[in-house]
């Protein structure tokens, strides 16, 4: 079934039709979602990450809207701040920190689209790691084991 994109405006603050999902603590807010891309906006308390994971069939985008990230990119430490845009090729293993004292927005894309909307839908409110791990596995996001993130 194809997916079209839908015209309109996300406003700030929300996610299309009201909807927001919590993902381990953090909120994530859909910004827009067709075949051809994903787009989500994250909240990042101090503290709060994403441990390191590949996307084997999609490029991800981070464009850092307020605060700053630190990225774990293909094994490298990088940081990314307010106005910088991450790129992420299918295939390199890569996963997000905020290692800062001040929350972070980061407005996040996907292409293609794939399963993540799915993903993120089924992970909503979900806080056993182990099947997060594995139900991300179902939906082509593979975990790397915990020493890849230090």
């Amino acid at each position: 079934m194809t997916k079209q994109l839908d015209k309109g405006i996300t406003a700030n603050g929300s996610g299309i039709a009201g909807t927001t999902w919590n993902i381990l603590g953090q909120v994530y807010f859909p910004k827009a979602v067709c075949d051809s891309t994903f787009a989500f906006e994250t909240n990042s308390d101090p503290g709060q990450f994403v441990p390191v994971h590949i996307h084997p069939t999609q490029d991800e985008f981070i464009l850092v809207q307020e605060g700053e990230l630190d990225l774990k990119l293909d094994g490298q430490w990088v940081k990314a701040k307010a106005g910088d845009l991450v790129r992420m090729p299918r295939g390199i293993p890569h996963g997000y920190f905020n290692k800062s004292d001040k929350p972070t927005r980061a407005l996040f894309w996907v292409s293609p689209a794939g399963m993540l909307e799915d993903l993120f839908k089924k992970l909503d409110n979900m806080t056993d790691t182990d099947e997060v791990v594995k139900v991300s596995a179902a939906h082509e996001v593979d975990f790397l084991p915990p020493e890849a993130n230090a």
